[in-house]
């Protein structure tokens, strides 16, 4: 496959002269991060120009942009033909995926490289006349997306019905969401998806009558309304009186008590906590990376700690980070070149503040210095590009 002119000639407006600056690295996926990265050149950390010099990022949601990556498709970026350089997810890297990626890509791209690329919280907005502000420990958002919960009344609130808002795309918001709802009840919440339907178990647009937490006896019918992306959610929350959602931090005002719900841990905590930088980066810095140590640098699972941010010991409860996906290995040296320079920036901090501008939190100094001396690092087997692995491999030009 080849990259089509467009993209060169993209570049090239932004004062790209050479032969070799007329390639450009291809992907997309998450929207969470899609204004970080950039949707148009010289609009975000990656479409700097000349380096990192990415092409605008596709957002696409997390799971069309995990399935362009796998399957080279470019056709799901709008760009049919050309080569898809890596993906932007918030849902990570399955042991499926990673098992297909190894028998079939491989021998051919180099190992699979999936990299933390900042954090983010998920955050709960809340629309009930009558309520200025809402304290739910995580049990009881576990029970109000299960269905178990019908109504405000229930939770010491108006007699009012809930309407829980919920994502229709496959999005990482929603993985990282139910993540911890799954933590703390799977019963309640019995797979880890993308997916919410998969999540709770059944279709929310023909929901069974589901036995209320406050008395099992009483089977109700509850409400869901979906919503297409974060802006969706945020559309339908504002719009239902009565509803609830889970959105990506940039489309509420996160910090304020009125507009999303404040998480407790437990019933005995006086008051909940709102998702602001310092509680995310107290869930964080709870966690060390690669999980498990150095040992286990090699499985790019290790560095998407989903497991560990399920329900962490400190801060902040419903965190996740938004990931990028490589592959070790590319043929066109342009590609090899920007993706190296971009791992240099951004894992020792050049991009902090443009990551905290975008509404996401950045990662540890620890977390970046790992990254950066693992998959940088030209002593290091794992880097991207590494000679002895990459000696006549790597994705297609």
């Amino acid at each position: 496959m080849f990259k089509r002119n467009m993209i060169a000639a993209s570049l090239a407006v932004a004062g790209l002269c050479s032969a070799q600056a007329m390639a450009a690295v291809v992907g997309g996926g998450a929207t969470l991060p899609q204004n970080l990265y950039g949707t148009s050149v010289n609009s975000g950390i990656l479409t700097i120009t000349p380096l990192p010099g990415f092409a605008p990022y596709v957002g696409t949601g997390s799971g069309t942009g995990k399935n362009a990556f796998f399957n080279n498709n470019g056709g799901l970026f709008g760009q049919p033909g050309v080569t898809v350089d890596y993906a932007g997810s918030d849902s990570i890297v399955s042991q499926t995926e990673l098992n297909g990626y190894n028998s079939q890509s491989a021998a051919l791209y180099g190992p699979l490289v999936q990299l933390p690329s900042a954090a983010t919280s998920v955050t709960v907005p809340f629309n009930v006349a009558g309520l200025s502000e809402l304290d739910l420990t995580s049990q009881q958002l576990a029970d109000v997306y299960a269905g178990r919960y019908t109504n405000w009344s229930q939770l010491g609130g108006p007699d009012k019905t809930i309407t829980v808002v919920y994502r229709l795309d496959g999005s990482g918001t929603t993985e990282i969401f139910v993540n911890h709802l799954n933590a703390v009840d799977a019963s309640a919440v019995p797979v880890v998806s993308n997916n919410f339907a998969t999540a709770i178990g059944f279709d929310p647009q023909n929901p069974p009558a589901v036995p209320q937490a406050d008395d099992p006896d009483n089977e109700v019918v509850p409400t869901y309304v979906g919503g297409n992306g974060s802006g969706g959610v945020v559309a339908q929350v504002n719009a239902i009186d009565g509803a609830i959602g889970y959105v990506s931090p940039d489309y509420v005002d996160f910090d304020n008590p009125a507009e999303v719900v404040r998480v407790k841990r437990s019933a005995s905590d006086a008051e909940g906590l709102l998702p602001s930088e310092v509680n995310v980066v107290a869930a964080l810095n709870s966690i060390s990376l690669p999980v498990g140590g150095a040992a286990n640098a090699d499985d790019p699972l290790a560095w998407a700690p989903a497991a560990q941010l399920a329900n962490p010991s400190a801060g902040y409860p419903i965190v996740g980070v938004t990931n990028l996906i490589f592959s070790q290995c590319y043929l066109d040296a342009g590609d090899n070149l920007r993706i190296r320079d971009f791992l240099n920036k951004h894992y020792t901090g050049v991009n902090n503040a443009e990551v905290s501008n975008h509404s996401l939190i950045p990662l540890p100094a620890a977390w970046q210095e790992e990254v950066h001396d693992t998959f940088w690092s030209s002593s290091s087997p794992l880097s991207i590009g590494y000679t002895s692995v990459c000696n006549g491999i790597g994705r297609p030009l």
